[in-house]
């Protein structure tokens, strides 16, 4: 699965053979890559001045290998709010993905995966066009080591419930989720609606995601 458009895009990878190597699959897809750069300066320099649509960043890169990738990827979206951002590391980073999903439908579409899923080039494709159409997506081994550390509150959730959970963390739509677990989107909705139920989420306030916040709840652990 890859978007249907072309994408103008900017990499920041320190790593010399995986920058080079994702230059050379997006390019594949069809995809324009403005820039593929190597620290977070050199990111902020090139996204203001090629403008693409999607940037693709390492979380950690020079000179401090800490979180400049990320810093970088906030700094742009508050310049450029349309621009969708999909960060890689190699490391799960709880609070990165916790950040996520709060602001999920807050702002252009942001990724978090793991940095072997760019091995898996339908899965890193897939991933990447959810992103590029404003889906927040969070790497399904994050969420299950996140949910892992969080057993407590999930002991209210039905085994069915808890698959679900994880497939609407990863940023999958009713339909999608539906395809993975082989059932029909009613089934799905009913699903949902249990969670919701559980988590005391009303349905009468229009400012609150409800999706986002079950997630998010979850992750954090409250409720426990």
């Amino acid at each position: 699965m890859h978007t249907e458009r072309p994408l103008r895009i900017v990499i920041a990878e320190d790593g010399v053979l995986l920058r080079e190597g994702m230059v050379q699959l997006l390019q594949r897809f069809g995809h324009s890559v403005a820039a593929a750069v190597g620290d977070g300066d050199s990111l902020l320099a090139a996204v203001r001045v090629h403008r693409p649509e999607l940037v693709v960043a390492d979380v950690r890169m020079p000179p401090d290998f800490t979180d400049e990738g990320l810093r970088a990827a906030r700094s742009l979206q508050a310049e450029q709010p349309e621009l969708a951002v999909l960060v890689l590391s190699q490391y799960v980073e709880q609070t990165f993905a916790e950040e996520l999903m709060e602001h999920g439908g807050k702002r252009a579409g942001m990724g978090y995966l793991l940095k072997e899923r760019v091995g898996d080039v339908g899965e890193f494709m897939d991933a990447l066009d959810r992103v590029a159409r404003g889906t927040t997506v969070v790497d399904p081994h994050v969420v299950g080591q996140l949910l892992a550390r969080r057993r407590g509150p999930l002991e209210r959730l039905t085994p069915r419930e808890r698959e679900v959970l994880a497939l609407m963390a990863e940023g999958h739509s009713n339909s999608a989720i539906a395809r993975r677990l082989v059932v029909t989107e009613a089934a799905v909705a009913k699903h949902i609606a249990g969670i919701l139920l559980k988590l005391d989420l009303p349905a009468d306030n229009p400012d609150v995601n409800r999706r986002v916040v079950a997630v998010l709840t979850y992750l954090r652990g409250e409720g426990s």
